[in-house]
């Protein structure tokens, strides 16, 4: 069983106990979340149900293991022959979840 979840503007397929990140969600470390933007729910018979554009009464419960930041990236900025250089860092926020359980229509 695995369903394909939309969250922060990207999908992930996931499965009971499987432990993914996700874009920065507003929990603490410890706390559960329902991920209701179920988009595709594969059950363990096979069958496929598609949703237009998300699977009504699906949802996914995850349990919130850490809050953190990305590896840092570099932005480096150069234009040729006008002495134009800036360098700027990004870490990227993120949040680790585990699931928990996986509730089907």
């Amino acid at each position: 069983m695995y369903v394909i979840i939309e969250s922060g503007g990207k999908q992930y397929k996931v499965g009971p106990g499987d432990t993914f990140y996700v874009e920065r969600l507003p929990a603490n470390p410890g706390d559960r979340v329902e991920l209701d933007r179920v988009l595709t729910l594969v059950k363990e018979d096979g069958q496929v149900l598609l949703g237009t554009p998300q699977v009504t009464g699906a949802k996914v419960v995850a349990k919130v293991l850490e809050q953190g930041k990305g590896p840092k990236i570099m932005v480096f900025k150069y234009k040729n022959k006008v002495n134009y250089r800036r360098r700027q860092g990004h870490r990227q926020p993120y949040t680790r979840l585990s699931v928990e359980e996986i509730v089907g229509p």
